[in-house]
């Protein structure tokens, strides 16, 4: 699954790296976390450019009547997305990116987690797969609510969970941000787990003396803390 993510990278490099007509209007975060709103990447259908936006992350299905956050659906399962009516239209018509530049993983160990951050060895932006809907809330306003694919773990992923995001490559940007291509098995071709080559390292020490804030985010110094860096 994927409960907690960061995105400290430049507004104006993510703008550059996702073709963005403006950058969006965020700061650094370390800790992003359900139900804050997040950065996410999408096409206009009318003229087909992509846009970036705010939106709140905990997808709400538009005929959903709850308005707490138990309603809310951070993570939807990739294998069975195009079956359950809640997120087949938004699977058809409503995919998006998330913008993220690493995600964090708890491995249980006993009765405690060890907490990890993964990320791209270039430590430049990625883009979760999303669907993202539209909710109206009791006083009649307009939310627009995401939640982030996940599927099968790689190689790297498996030792911490049972799960992970579902990262679209750039070759398959414009593919997946399309909302015209509404033949899902096409789609559904790119929600797979990243294959190729890893590595990752462990930190030297859980001795908090020896952790960098280079290395680990500010919000998450107290803990001891093991880097993975993803060569993709």
């Amino acid at each position: 699954m994927c409960g907690r993510y960061t995105l400290k990278t430049a507004s104006e490099i993510v703008a550059k790296h996702f073709q963005l007509p403006a950058p969006l209007p965020t700061q650094a975060c370390y800790n992003i976390a359900p139900s804050q709103l997040v950065s996410c990447v999408r096409t206009i259908p009318e003229c087909t450019m992509r846009e970036g936006t705010l939106m709140h992350w905990g997808l709400r299905p538009s005929w959903s009547k709850a308005s707490s956050t138990g309603a809310m659906l951070i993570n939807v399962r990739a294998e069975t997305v195009s079956q359950k009516p809640a997120f087949r239209s938004a699977f058809r018509q409503r995919r998006c990116f998330i913008i993220a530049d690493g995600f964090y993983e708890w491995q249980r160990r006993g009765s405690s987690k060890q907490p990890y951050y993964i990320r791209l060895h270039t430590e430049q932006p990625f883009a979760f797969a999303g669907l993202w809907e539209h909710w109206t809330e009791p006083d009649g306003a307009i939310r627009e609510t995401c939640a982030i694919l996940t599927t099968e773990p790689n190689t790297l992923i498996a030792p911490l969970h049972h799960r992970m995001p579902v990262i679209i490559p750039p070759h398959h940007y414009n593919l997946w941000l399309d909302p015209h291509v509404q033949e899902l098995n096409q789609v559904q071709t790119l929600c797979c787990a990243l294959t190729l080559p890893k590595r990752w390292w462990p930190s030297p020490s859980a001795d908090k003396s020896m952790i960098h804030a280079t290395m680990i985010p500010p919000a998450l110094s107290q803990w001891s803390y093991l880097r993975i860096h993803s060569q993709i």
